[in-house]
C-alpha cells in the first residue's frame, strides 16, 4: 500500500518521525445524542496524534440497525463527507483510529481496521480497543482449534470471540467475561443496541475518560477529544472498572481483582495531547515541570535553548524557564505536511528530516544551542537534526532530552523496534553522545521524571507508581507471547 502522505518521511527507513515511538489507538464514543457518528468523528479526530493509519465507525439506529465505515488515512479526509456520514445514524455510536501495534504493520488490512462488530444470540456489539493483548497468540491458537474463524490479524478480535463462547447472560457479562482471560493492556469502548461500555484493565496502563454530553455522555481516550465535542470532563474510568452507560444513567462495577496502578508514564512524556489532563494534572504543566527538572539535574553554559518541534516544546520551555537560558524556536517545523501532487521521488526521499524540519539560520549561527527533544529512540532523526544546527552555523550543540533512556520495547500498545534497534540498549551515555556527534547529551533521570509528574519521593522501586517498562525493562505483565517467541526479560542483575 503506498503512503497516504509523499511528504510523510515516517515510512522511510531512517528519516523523520520513524525515530519516534508510535501512539497506540485512539478510541471514543457517545450516546445520547441526535447524530453521534459526527460527534464520533470530530472525537477521533482530536485524537488523531494516537493514530493516522486508519479510522473506523459504528453506529446504531433503531430502524436500520447497526452501520459501520472503515477507511485507510486520516479522520479529516475521510469522515467529512455527507455521503459518508449519512450512512451512519443513530443516537449512539464508537470509533477508533489505529497505528498498527500488531497485526500486519505498515501493511494493514481492511479488515484489521476497528471497531470490530460481533452478532450474538442477545443482539450485536462493536468494540474497540486501545492497548496490546500480550498473550494473544495462544488465545487466537485455543479460540481457532475450538472452531473460531478470524477475520483479521489483530489482537484486539480476540475479545469478541472470547464474548461469544461466554455462557453469560448478556453482553456486559460477556464482555466481562472476556476480559478475565486477557492479559497486557486494554482500555475498551464497546456498544450495544442501547449500551455505551467502556473499560480499562486492572493495571490502567491506557487511559479512559468519562465525559457529559447535553443529555448523553462520551467516553474518550483523553479529555481533548471531550473538548472538541463540547462534552464536560466527569472523571477518568479507574483502573479495573467497567461503566455501562444507557438512557437511565451510568452504572460502575470492578469485575477485576484491584490491583495498584501502573498507568504508562510515557502518555505524560509524548503519547497524550498537551492541552489534556491526565491524573487531574495539565499534560502541558506535566512537560513543563520535565523540562525543570532536566535543567536541575543536567545544566549546561549555552546561549539558548531550542525545542525539537513539536514535542520537545514545553519541556524546552521549562527548561529555559529553570536554567534563565533564552527560549528561542530554532527549528521550524513545517505544518502543512498533508496531500501533495508531487511524487516522492528518490531525490526527495534523500531529503528526510528537511521536509518536516528547517533551521533558522539566522538564530542559530555562533551560538551554543541546547536542543531539548522528548526521548531519543533509534537516534537516526537526532543525528540528523544535530547536522543540520551544525550546518546552519552552530557553534555546539547540547542534546537534553526529557524522558529517561528507551532501552527496553514496550509491549502494551506501543510500536517500540527490537531492543537491539534501541540505541539505549546497545549503548552507554557516553557511547550515545559519540554516536550522535554532540558536544553533551544527558537524560532526565527515572526519578527526576517522577518528581515532575507528581510523585514528589521520586519512584518507589520496590512498587513503581507508573508504567515504565521501556526505561527500566521493569514489565508490570509478563509479556507471554514475546517471551515465548525468545524474548529475553530483564535478569535480576540488571
Amino acid at each position: 500500500m503506498p503512503p497516504a502522505h509523499p511528504f510523510d518521511t515516517s515510512y522511510l527507513t531512517d528519516a523523520g518521525d520513524d525515530d519516534k515511538l508510535k501512539e497506540e489507538c485512539g478510541i471514543f464514543g457517545v450516546v445520547g445524542v441526535t447524530d453521534a457518528a459526527n460527534f464520533v468523528a470530530l472525537g477521533l479526530h482530536a485524537l488523531q496524534h494516537r493514530g493516522q493509519e486508519a479510522g473506523g465507525i459504528v453506529t446504531h439506529d433503531a430502524e436500520v440497525g447497526f452501520q459501520s465505515a472503515r477507511r485507510f488515512g486520516y479522520v479529516r479526509d475521510n469522515f467529512t463527507s455527507q455521503k459518508v456520514m449519512e450512512t451512519l445514524p443513530g443516537p449512539i455510536g464508537i470509533g477508533h483510529v489505529r497505528y498498527s501495534t500488531s497485526g500486519s504493520k505498515g501493511q494493514t488490512a481492511i479488515r484489521d481496521v476497528q471497531p470490530f462488530f460481533g452478532e450474538f444470540a442477545m443482539g450485536g456489539a462493536a468494540i474497540a480497543h486501545n492497548g496490546n493483548i500480550t498473550n494473544a497468540n495462544a488465545l487466537r491458537r485455543e479460540l481457532i482449534e475450538r472452531g473460531s474463524i478470524f477475520q483479521s490479524s489483530s489482537d484486539s478480535e480476540c475479545i469478541i470471540h472470547l464474548m461469544a463462547r461466554s455462557l453469560q447472560r448478556n453482553i456486559p457479562e460477556r464482555m466481562e467475561d472476556a476480559l478475565r482471560r486477557v492479559e497486557g493492556a486494554f482500555s475498551v469502548v464497546a456498544m450495544t443496541r442501547t449500551k455505551l461500555i467502556g473499560v480499562r484493565d486492572p493495571l490502567g496502563v491506557r487511559p479512559l475518560v468519562l465525559g457529559k454530553l447535553g443529555d448523553g455522555y462520551a467516553l474518550s481516550s483523553e479529555t481533548c477529544a471531550l473538548d472538541i465535542v463540547g462534552a464536560e470532563f466527569i472523571r477518568e474510568i479507574e483502573p479495573g472498572e467497567m461503566v455501562v452507560i444507557t438512557a437511565s444513567g451510568i452504572q460502575s462495577h470492578f469485575p477485576f481483582r484491584r490491583q495498584p496502578s501502573k498507568f504508562c508514564i510515557f502518555e505524560h512524556v509524548y503519547f497524550s495531547r498537551p492541552d489534556s489532563i491526565l491524573g487531574g494534572r495539565s499534560v502541558y504543566e506535566t512537560r513543563e515541570a520535565i523540562g525543570r527538572e532536566l535543567a536541575k539535574e543536567n545544566p549546561v553554559d549555552a546561549d539558548m535553548v531550542c525545542p525539537v518541534p513539536d514535542s520537545g516544546t514545553p519541556a524546552a520551555i521549562g527548561y529555559s524557564l529553570q536554567s534563565g537560558i533564552p527560549y528561542a524556536m530554532g527549528i521550524i517545523r513545517n505544518q502543512y505536511m498533508g496531500r501533495t501532487f508531487i511524487e516522492p521521488t528518490e531525490s526527495i526521499r534523500n531529503m528526510g528530516v528537511r521536509l518536516k524540519l528547517n533551521v533558522n539560520r539566522a538564530l542559530v549561527k555562533g551560538k551554543r544551542i541546547i536542543l531539548v527533544d522528548d526521548s531519543v529512540v533509534r537516534g537516526t532523526t537526532s543525528r540528523k537534526i544535530k547536522e543540520m544546527i551544525l550546518d546552519a552555523g552552530a557553534a555546539e550543540v547540547h542534546f537534553r532530552i526529557a524522558s529517561p533512556p528507551t532501552a527496553w520495547p514496550c509491549f502494551y500498545g506501543v510500536d517500540t523496534p527490537d531492543r537491539d534497534k534501541l540505541l539505549a540498549a546497545t549503548m552507554t551515555e557516553d557511547e550515545m553522545r559519540e554516536h550522535l556527534g554532540v558536544d553533551s547529551l544527558k537524560f532526565i533521570s527515572l526519578d527526576g521524571l517522577y518528581r515532575a509528574v507528581g510523585e514528589a519521593k521520586g519512584r518507589n522501586n520496590s512498587c513503581p507508581q507508573y508504567c515504565d517498562a521501556c526505561f527500566s525493562g521493569e514489565y508490570p505483565v509478563i509479556p507471554s507471547d514475546k517471551v515465548e517467541s525468545g524474548f529475553v526479560m530483564k535478569s535480576a542483575a540488571e
